[in-house]
This record gives C-alpha cells, sequence and structure tokens, in this order.
C-alpha cells in the first residue's frame, strides 16, 4: 500500500550474504497463539460495529490504526493505535502499524494488517526489517491469529487499495493515515469522501461508556492513585533536586508504565508560578518548599483508557492561609460543579455552576472591578482572568475523549447515564498581575476528578484521593511517615 523499500533497513546495517539468507530461512519452531486468547473485552466490540454500520448503510467505512512517526533520523516515535480503531477492534499494541478496519456496505467487518512474515517463504523482513521486522520490534500475528483475536474477518493489507477501485460509496476516516489518506484523495476516487460527518459519528459512538469501559477507566483510577501516592513519597528527594519537577515526573511517570501502557498524556507537574501555566510540562524546575504542586496526571491502561486526576499540594505538607482560602474557593467550586451531574443535566451545568462560586469568591476578595452578577454575564467573563479554561470534559480513550462530536451531541447536549466526565475548576493568579495583592500572586490551583453519571448521580471514580485542606494534609503526613 505504501511507497516504501521492501525492507526498512539502517545505514549501518551489516549486508547479508547468500550464505546467511540461506541459513535464516529454516529451522525455527512453530510458535502460534494461545487457542484460547482474544483481545480484552471481545464481547463488547461487535455491537459498537453494528451501530457505526447503521449509521451508514450501505456504505463502505475506512478506520485506520495509523503510520509510525518519525522522532529523528530513523527512530520512531512509539506507536500507538487511533483510538476510533482501537475502540472498534480492540487492538491496542504496537505491531498495528498501517492496519485498517473496513466495515462493508453489508455491515461485515474486515480486517485488513500486515500479517507475520513467513520465515520459510524466502522473506527477510523478520530479521532484516527494522520497522516491521520480529526480530527488531516484536511479533505480529498472521492473519489466522487476528481473526481468532477479534473475531473479524482478515485480509492482506496488500489488497486494501482495491477497495478504491470500484464504485462503492467509501468513508475514511481522515487526518490518522497520511498513506491512506493519499490513496483515497486520488481524483480518480471521487466515490471517496474525507468529511467530518464520519469522525463525528466515531467521537459520538464513545460518549455513552458500557460497562467493560467503565472498568477500564475504573483501573486507571486506581492506577492513577497509587501514581499519586508515588509522588509524594518522593518528594524528599525531589526537594533536594535542581529540577525536582522532572524527578517527580519520573516517579509518577514509572508507575504509568509498570502498570498501564503509559501515560494518558504529557504529564504536568508545576509548582510554583508554573501551576499558572495551564498545560505546563516542561518539568524543569526546582521545588520551593514553600509554595504548592499541580500535579495533572493519568496512567493509561493497556486498553488505552486513561484517567486524568489533578491535585494541588503544599510542597511542605502544611497549607499557608493564603494558600488555602485559594485551594478551598477551587474546592467549593468543584463541590458545586459536582452537584449538578445527573442524568438529564446540561453538560455545561457544572462549569456554570462552578464559575458562579468562582466569581463571587473573587468578588468577595475585591479583585473584581465589577460585580459577580456583571462579570458573570455572557457578554462581560471578567472573572476569566483569573479562570480562563472550562471546567471538564468527556473521558475515554482520550484524555478530551469524543473531541470531534457535534455541539448538539455533546457540549450543547445533555448527560446520560454512563458517560464519564471531569470537574476541573482552577484559579491561576498570574506572578506579574497587577489586580492582585502580592500574597496570592504566583498561587495556581486546580483540583480534578473523574465521574460516571449513574442512574441518579454521578459516582465519583477518584474518591480514594483526599480532596479536602485537611484531609491532603493528613494524607501526605502519613505517606511521609
Amino acid at each position: 500500500m505504501a511507497d516504501q523499500p521492501t525492507l526498512n533497513t539502517g545505514s549501518h546495517d551489516l549486508p547479508v550474504t547468500p550464505a546467511l539468507e540461506a541459513f535464516m530461512a529454516g529451522q525455527w519452531a512453530a510458535t502460534p497463539l494461545p487457542a484460547d486468547e482474544r483481545v480484552p473485552g471481545y464481547a463488547y466490540f461487535p455491537a459498537r460495529r453494528t451501530k457505526l454500520a447503521a449509521a451508514f448503510p450501505g456504505e463502505r467505512l475506512l478506520v485506520p490504526a495509523g503510520q509510525l512517526k518519525v522522532r529523528s533520523n530513523d527512530c520512531d516515535y512509539r506507536f500507538r493505535p487511533n483510538s476510533a480503531y482501537a475502540h472498534l477492534t480492540g487492538l491496542t499494541g504496537e505491531e498495528q502499524v498501517g492496519h485498517v478496519l473496513v466495515i462493508e456496505p453489508d455491515g461485515e467487518p474486515v480486517l485488513y494488517l500486515r500479517p507475520r512474515s513467513d520465515r520459510s517463504g524466502g522473506s527477510a523482513e523478520f530479521y532484516r526489517d527494522r520497522r516491521y521486522g520480529e526480530f527488531w520490534v516484536g511479533r505480529r500475528a498472521d492473519l489466522a491469529e487476528a481473526a481468532q483475536l477479534t473475531g473479524l474477518r482478515t485480509a492482506h493489507l496488500d489488497d486494501l487499495p482495491k477497495l478504491f477501485t470500484g464504485s462503492v460509496r467509501t468513508r475514511v476516516l481522515a487526518g490518522v493515515d497520511p498513506v491512506l489518506d493519499a490513496l483515497a484523495g486520488r481524483p480518480a476516487e471521487q466515490h471517496t469522501l474525507l468529511d467530518g460527518q464520519f469522525a463525528a459519528a466515531v467521537s459520538e459512538l464513545r460518549l455513552i461508556k458500557d460497562a467493560w469501559e467503565v472498568e477500564q477507566l475504573q483501573l486507571s483510577v486506581d492506577h492513577t492513585t497509587a501514581g499519586f501516592e508515588d509522588v509524594v513519597r518522593a518528594l524528599p528527594a525531589a526537594l533536594r533536586h535542581h529540577r525536582g519537577e522532572r524527578w517527580l515526573e519520573g516517579a509518577f511517570n514509572h508507575r504509568a508504565r509498570a502498570e498501564g501502557n503509559g501515560t494518558g498524556y504529557e504529564t504536568i507537574v508545576a509548582s510554583g508560578a508554573h501551576a499558572c501555566v495551564l498545560h505546563w510540562i516542561r518539568n524543569d524546575g526546582p521545588l520551593d518548599p514553600s509554595k504548592l504542586l499541580l500535579l495533572d496526571a493519568g496512567v493509561e491502561t493497556d486498553t488505552l483508557y486513561t484517567a486524568d486526576i489533578t491535585r494541588t499540594l503544599p510542597l511542605s505538607g502544611t497549607f499557608t492561609s493564603a494558600q488555602r482560602d485559594v485551594y478551598e474557593l477551587v474546592l467549593a467550586a468543584q463541590s458545586a460543579g459536582i452537584d449538578t451531574l445527573r442524568p438529564g443535566a446540561s453538560f455545561r451545568e457544572f462549569h456554570r455552576a462552578g464559575m458562579r462560586v468562582i466569581a463571587e469568591g473573587l468578588a468577595e476578595w475585591g479583585l473584581l472591578p465589577v460585580s459577580a452578577e456583571e462579570a458573570l454575564r455572557d457578554d462581560s467573563g471578567l472573572y476569566r482572568r483569573y479562570t480562563l479554561c472550562g471546567s471538564g470534559h468527556m473521558l475515554g480513550l482520550d484524555v478530551h475523549d469524543c473531541a470531534k462530536a457535534r455541539a448538539e451531541t455533546y457540549l450543547d447536549g445533555v448527560l446520560e447515564e454512563g458517560m464519564v466526565l471531569t470537574v476541573e475548576p482552577g484559579l491561576y493568579l498570574q506572578p506579574d498581575d497587577l489586580t492582585l495583592p502580592p500574597e496570592l500572586r504566583g498561587i495556581g490551583v486546580r483540583i480534578e476528578d473523574d465521574l460516571v453519571i449513574t442512574a441518579d448521580g454521578a459516582r465519583l471514580m477518584s474518591s480514594a484521593l483526599p480532596r479536602e485542606v485537611d484531609a491532603i494534609e493528613s494524607w501526605m503526613g502519613d505517606l511521609l511517615g
């Protein structure tokens, strides 16, 4: 399918002699997968594919896993399959490079993949190809094994271009696989659509999580909780290091790799005024024990579901008076937002409830030039000088899950049982903001939790991590001994 050399060899690889090639071609033992091996959550995937097919009757749908991306020269970034592909196949491994799920017009799903090299068939790929060879990057499934794992009919990836030779209306999830986009976008393929409607459909398919997905998200939350505990235990060493933020990043990321696929997004370890940078991922600063630490992190499970939790902690183990005031205002805003969560509530309601608390608190502190009511008006929003971003989002395979969903189904929609989301208000009091008294400048606080909507409200999935000031100080004290 791709215009690539037969083998991806390196500039410093040694040539292979005919004698070595002949010697490598035989005497390999069979290593089949266990006959009962299936992708985790195997039983849940057919219904997802059926629902997607029903949204586009009579059309062919292509959902790619994606391609490798070069980090530098001949080194690639670690590969993670596209979330839509993982959601519909259950295949989450690094060996899924270039693979494509096809749903035919009659609704039958077919998995197009690059099968495992035949070691006795004269191919040198398994020991010579740095990108795809088994000796270099690990084992792939053959066609029969992939069918066993997923319950899907399988076909060789080389046969995929044939799908574009007919007149069947075909939709491609664009922007994931540049090779597939180029193939689908050829001038002759006027029946092929690279449009946003398909992207919206696969996003909306993930808005409501099934029971297995909620279990995976809870597992991610539990691992993330352990990672936050690791960070607190690492504080004494980190405080002594000239890049204490990175020391703590390493502590959390160690847990993420040990328990799951890694982190669900770049870990934010922001001490002092760095906490006022909403997406601080440089993590290169020292730690000042008189300041706060904002930790925003999530473990991604092997099935690619991620948590997204933030805690703001006093590096000394005890909040100062000013730190406590800011923290408790943010906590009150978060609690007000959480209290609105229930089936039928507007998605935006928890943000509005939290921002009302924030605006009223800022007005009480004398920081707003207008009343809280006026600051909250749509044509004003002055309170946002101190809390710029939204207060939460859907959560799942992506940290900002379902991002391509239509506004009427997500941002302007209502909550339904099975949705999983974050609630994360914050205050970011910039160190150079002259509207603030000196004691408040440089304080950044965000509190973020993960919740699943239930039949009568919402369940706090991250309840094992304390939220209240006294509970945080006690928790830190216990972990630090």
